[in-house]
């Protein structure tokens, strides 16, 4: 079982991202620090752990942090971070929903006007007034168009830190008035090492394979580790390389997908079928990996000999379109795994859309 690695705002850990602090503390010393950064890349890779640690470089001073701009944890402002509790820090994200549990999908403009109008105030430990903005794609029209006057006109000492996995779907405005940092996808050996750290009873040989499903994200392995998610990814590509299909076992993997989604997330069961359709289509063109599992490469052999390689793709593309409006349209995530999986096992016909089976025609023909 895998222990969950501290919230971001309470890391005093940041791995494999020594590039991207070495533009942040480059520009932090510069004297022409931007007001308005867009720290951007897969889940799980330390966005939102590096925006925290460069928030606690400026709010602690130059004389606190050392050349990877970490503040020791005993220092009282990576303390007050990590309470929430720092005056001249306000932080923006989702909020769950009260009843449910859920994160909400939509950042609103309350959120955004109350921990901006903190900028327009003296900081209180005399320095810089800095906002975190946690899922910035999430920010709603209204929200973004509020946090938009921040960044055109920011007062003395603001930083905005906006952190997205999905930069694409931040409003244009905003991205326009914002300096760029891609963060790297993490070297595998890295994710090992955290994975090594916080899941150190996985059994042997779980490491490389974790670090394989994870692509560089040590979020996503630690979340993959907590629930056995390699035993998962085997008994769906053994279901449906069986010959015929087991229907039975993949209506069972749907219903355990499915509960997981309810309670925790959409994103890692889909991330799981979107592997196997990346590593099926690798198999389809001899691109040779690792294996995951014994017998992984027979299994993945005949499924791609099943369907000719476009169709494979075209399945590709309609789960990713399925997947996008699961999230911006606040779709049935059950009703969404359980279509995606019946299409997988009746390797249904390229011209069927993705959405028939949520009730109609919506586009995903």
């Amino acid at each position: 079982m895998a222990t969950p690695a501290p919230e971001p705002r309470a890391n005093p850990d940041l791995r494999g991202q020594e590039a991207a602090v070495a533009v942040l503390r480059t520009a932090a010393r510069s004297g022409r620090l931007p007001h308005g950064w867009l720290l951007t890349g897969p889940r799980g890779i330390g966005k939102a752990t590096l925006a925290y640690r460069f928030a606690r470089a400026l709010l602690a001073g130059p004389d606190a942090s050392d050349a990877s701009l970490a503040v020791d944890p005993g220092h009282p402002v990576f303390r007050q971070v990590a309470r929430g509790s720092h005056p001249d820090l306000k932080v923006i994200e989702a909020l769950r929903d009260p009843r449910t549990g859920k994160v909400k999908s939509e950042i609103t403009v309350d959120l955004v006007r109350a921990a901006t109008a903190s900028l327009n105030t003296t900081a209180a430990q005399g320095g810089h007034r800095i906002v975190v903005i946690d899922g910035a794609e999430s920010l709603n029209r209204n929200a973004a168009n509020a946090l938009l006057k921040s960044l055109e006109e920011p007062p003395p000492g603001a930083i905005l830190l906006l952190v997205s996995h999905q930069p694409g779907r931040v409003a244009p405005t905003l991205r326009s008035r914002c300096a760029k940092l891609a963060l790297a996808r993490l070297p595998d050996a890295e994710v090992r090492t955290a994975l090594a750290r916080h899941a150190p009873d996985l059994p042997e040989g779980q490491h490389d394979a974790l670090a394989q499903l994870a692509r560089g994200s040590i979020g996503r392995a630690l979340e993959l580790a907590s629930d056995d998610w390699v035993s998962l990814y085997r008994r769906l590509a053994t279901c449906l390389a069986s010959v015929p299909p087991d229907h039975v076992g993949i209506g069972t993997l749907s219903g355990e997908l499915a509960r997981y989604a309810d309670a925790r997330s959409f994103a890692a069961p889909l991330w799981l079928i979107q592997e196997l359709l990346s590593r099926l289509t690798g198999a389809a063109v001899g691109r040779q990996v690792p294996a995951l599992f014994p017998g992984e490469a027979a299994a993945l052999d005949r499924l791609a000999a099943g369907r000719p390689l476009d169709r494979w793709g075209s399945l590709w593309e309609k789960v990713a379109r399925l997947a996008t409006a699961v999230d911006s349209l606040n779709l049935d995530r059950r009703q969404a795994l359980l279509h995606i999986l019946t299409l997988l096992a009746l390797a249904s016909e390229e011209d069927r859309g993705v959405g028939s089976a949520l009730g109609g025609s919506d586009g995903f023909g």
